[in-house]
């Protein structure tokens, strides 16, 4: 009789430091699991302690709080084998590991090797590396358990788990969403499968975390390097996926390894009756700008409802920036969890005020209307003897700002409201944002978003529903902050100005004319310093969801007081 191992991912939302919520999420699916007759299912890294714990693993409290979680979830488990990511710690230290857990006992413990310390990353602060390779034994079949970067370099660990004769490979991860990470992660693991000639299966966290969002899009890819089975992007699911005995069995060779690091978790099985069928789970990949949508609508909705506000409140100015903000909020909390505010000022366009209105009716959104030239007048007469002589400039320009910025703090305040700042990628590169003023807020939700790609995914929202008014989509860009301003008078087009940004911010190289030959090298020379020049402005704004392969704050840390000037 065929026999087949059926296998699970757990794709779940973790909160960090929700032990007891995320304790209760791996029983809910370790129990979906066992309805399904699955024999082993895998959560994503840390999902005991949610990723990433940062300073909470310098707390003892914390750690020994972790580790009696896990044994209290091992011992009310008894279904599936069930491999789970937590903290573990030794006499030496602490470290990334999982635990793999059968009828009710914690078999065997895997410490993560390859500890990644770039980018968001910054595990060698925390932990300690493991030594040994970790396989177990099921029925027929031997299956090795890795972490995250365990899995981004050849030889081990896991070549030494192919010799032991693995011939599938758990690997957990909570690896952070960009554009396109997803093709990345494929490419490496099909480069591991080729080398060891096994099945991985690819177990990755969902859901947002500060300024990170995990995509999900777990996958298992066979020894061929084809993705047979794949959970959904930017939700909770559970892939399970029957996979024929005999594709994972290899031949045994201890050589250089030592056995002691075998656990037999089951031993010779007898046959089951016959068991559910097991679903499809397609692999569905979104397009660019799709992804992008859906990533910062997670990384919202959950930085709302994680951290407890009430709603939201943003500044709508007519363009497409805030246009952009207000569709995600009410795509991801819903219109009655969404106020905006109209602030006109003499500035201010009638177009603006019909696009904005336009805008919030279409989303079924509260728009509140506050006209601002009032309130400037009496700041201007309150600093008219010291202004005395003085020509108009940026500072009465950035006083609207910090009116508007002023506004939705008090309403914030008074109703419980998180403001929702609308900058973008490519004005916070150059600081062209306000202090105090249109950066204030409490989040950055297209922070790390480049206008060039608003623009992108705005026309992909409205290809699902039409609700940002055209016109949004193809006037001139302009702060409305003095009249006949545009962008365009203080920075290059944005087509040209966000490649030289991501060549700069992202990438860390030095354009120079010969890179950008239609712009003048004094132009690339001044972009180059307004970025330098921004990075105080930069440490002072709300958290933003990162999107980028380098976004600002943890991704790209550039000192403020800096002399250090790029050559050109």
């Amino acid at each position: 009789m065929k026999r087949s191992l059926r296998i699970g991912l757990a794709q779940v939302n973790a909160t960090v430091g929700d032990l007891a919520g995320n304790s209760a999420r791996v029983l809910d699916f370790a129990e979906r699991a066992r309805e399904n007759d699955v024999d082993i299912v895998a959560f994503p890294e840390l999902v005991i302690t949610g990723y990433p714990p940062e300073d909470l693993l310098l707390k003892k409290g914390f750690i020994d709080a972790n580790i009696k979680t896990v044994k209290d979830l091992a011992s009310k488990i008894d279904g599936p084998v069930v491999v789970i990511g937590f903290v573990d710690s030794s006499v030496r230290g602490i470290y990334n590991a999982a635990a793999v857990i059968y009828k009710r006992r914690i078999r065997g413990v895997y410490r993560k090797r390859f500890l990644p310390n770039y980018g968001v990353f910054d595990e060698k602060r925390y932990f300690i590396p493991g030594e040994r390779p970790r396989v177990f034994r099921f029925g027929n079949v031997v299956f090795g358990v890795a972490i995250c970067e365990d899995t981004w370099f050849k030889g081990p660990p896991i070549s030494e788990m192919a010799r032991m004769g693995a011939g599938l490979i758990f690997n957990i991860n909570a690896s952070p969403y960009h554009r396109g990470k997803i093709y990345d992660r494929e490419d490496i693991v099909r480069k591991r499968i080729r080398e060891n000639h096994v099945w991985v299966a690819y177990a990755n966290l969902v859901g947002g975390q500060d300024e990170l969002v995990f995509d999900g899009q777990s996958f298992v890819m066979d020894r061929s390097g084809t993705i047979a089975a794949s959970c959904r992007a930017f939700e909770e699911d559970l892939l399970i996926m029957d996979i024929d005995e005999k594709a994972l069995v290899k031949r045994s060779s201890s050589s250089g390894v030592d056995s002691a690091f075998v656990t037999n978790v089951a031993g010779v099985l007898k046959d089951k009756k016959p068991k559910k069928p097991a679903g499809t789970h397609p692999v569905i990949r979104l397009n660019p700008a799709e992804e992008v949508y859906e990533a910062l609508k997670l990384g919202l909705h959950d930085y709302v409802g994680k951290n407890g506000f009430k709603g939201t409140i943003i500044g709508l100015s007519g363009g497409i920036d805030s246009a952009l903000v207000a569709a995600l909020a009410v795509d991801a909390l819903g219109g009655e969890n969404v106020t905006t505010v109209f602030m006109p000022s003499k500035y201010t366009s009638r177009e603006s005020r019909e696009d904005a209105y336009q805008l919030a009716g279409n989303l079924g959104a509260r728009i509140i209307d506050i006209p601002i030239d009032g309130i400037l007048a009496g700041y201007l007469e309150n600093l008219k003897t010291l202004f005395a002589g003085m020509k108009e400039d940026i500072t009465e320009e950035n006083l609207q700002a910090r009116i508007r910025g002023n506004i939705l703090m008090a309403l914030s305040n008074k109703f419980g409201y998180l403001v929702l700042t609308t900058g973008n990628k490519s004005e916070m590169s150059v600081g062209y944002a306000t202090l105090y003023g249109d950066m204030a807020g409490g989040f950055a939700v297209i922070k790390d978003v480049p206008k060039t790609i608003v623009y992108e995914i705005c026309a992909w929202r409205n290809g699902q529903a039409p609700v940002i008014p055209e016109r949004i989509l193809t006037k001139e860009p302009t702060a409305e902050l003095k009249a006949g301003q545009k962008d365009s008078d203080s920075l290059p087009p944005y087509d040209h100005l966000d490649q030289i940004l991501k060549r700069y911010v992202e990438e860390d190289k030095e354009p120079t004319a010969r890179d950008f030959p239609v712009l003048p090298a004094a132009e690339i020379a001044r972009v180059l310093r307004m970025v330098d020049l921004s990075e105080y402005k930069r440490r002072q704004s709300p958290p933003g969801i990162k999107i980028t392969p380098k976004a600002f704050g943890k991704d790209r840390r550039m000192p403020i007081t800096n002399r250090f000037k790029p050559s050109q």
